[in-house]
């Protein structure tokens, strides 16, 4: 996958596009992805997925603080690198950008620069200024400039329909059975082991307190979840605990991130850390005693040593 930050010497093979954000690039986005790579194929061209850094909500509402991602930069691109597409043209967006019209853009960018032969969009797909480019202004241009069009239905799994923002609901509440699902992967947190308190070495059960890479990655809700945990090149089984400590990290909505690794007794201050999550295990909660917190996490790890034994069982 060829990677352009700027379209000066962008060239594709008869180009097949989609554009969007593309946040979690879910289960939906890789059915357009495969639309793209059959396209592709049939026109003896090349994929290109048009994308945009920083989040155009960040330009356009730059005092919003709401925004929360599925996932970061590094993460889409990784991901987009494992789908096949032929180029990534990761766009500057701009105050300037964000003041052309669909029109200009179609224009200017897609036809002059990129040379699109083939323009492919979701169900919902509607940008530009004052979110003009929906699929009918689209299917005129592309009938007056000389490209084809194609939308795409929405994908559907168990009756719901996939998108990026029922991804995040579900995150919040702690769904990952459906989360994950509608992901087509495990959802992910990257980051850093900072310093903590350190409480929970005195109880037996220390922990790894992580920043996350983006502060505007979103964290699942407060509680405790099965997690599996991706550091110094091995994989551990853990739990992990969501609370709120606003003085003391930069992670969305000033919650902190805790986990008990399984097994493991390495010093990993400052080490880059990957959280996998699985199942939320129960509420977040106040004990009466340290002795009632201790038997709590004794019973959180027995029920996610089950809980990962039973997926063992089921793949055998």
């Amino acid at each position: 996958m060829k990677i352009h930050r700027d379209l000066n010497s962008f060239h594709a093979k008869n180009p097949v596009l989609t554009i969007g954000t593309f946040d979690g690039v879910h289960l939906g986005h890789r059915k357009i992805i495969a639309r793209l790579h059959d396209l592709a194929k049939e026109m003896d061209g090349e994929s290109v997925i048009f994308t945009f850094d920083p989040h155009p909500r960040k330009v356009v509402a730059p005092g919003e603080s709401s925004l929360r991602i599925l996932t970061t930069l590094d993460e889409k691109i990784e991901l987009f690198e494992q789908s096949g597409i032929d180029h990534l043209i990761i766009y500057p967006f701009t105050d300037k950008f964000a003041q052309l019209s669909y029109e200009q853009f179609v224009e200017q960018i897609l036809v002059d620069q990129i040379h699109t032969k083939y323009l492919v969009v979701g169900y919902d797909h509607k940008f530009g200024k004052n979110r003009q480019g929906d699929f009918e202004f689209l299917k005129n241009c592309a009938d007056r400039l000389g490209f084809r069009i194609e939308k795409l239905d929405v994908l559907l799994m168990n009756e719901s329909n996939i998108s990026s923002t029922r991804i995040r609901e579900a995150i919040q509440l702690g769904d990952f059975e459906t989360a994950n699902a509608f992901l087509g992967y495990q959802f992910a947190l990257h980051g850093t082991v900072v310093e903590g308190q350190k409480l929970g070495r005195k109880i037996q059960f220390p922990t790894a307190n992580v920043e996350a890479s983006d502060p505007e990655k979103i964290i699942p809700g407060y509680g405790v979840y099965a997690v599996k945990v991706n550091v110094q090149n091995r994989t551990y089984q853990g739990m992990l605990n969501i609370g709120s400590r606003p003085t003391i990290n930069h992670n969305a909505d000033h919650r902190s991130i805790e986990v008990h690794i399984f097994d493991f007794e390495s010093d990993i201050y400052g080490a880059s850390i990957e959280l996998l999550f699985y199942a939320k295990l129960r509420e977040e909660q106040k004990f009466p005693s340290i002795d009632a917190l201790k038997e709590q996490l004794n019973q959180d790890k027995t029920d996610t040593l089950v809980y990962f034994q039973s997926l063992q069982d089921e793949i055998n």
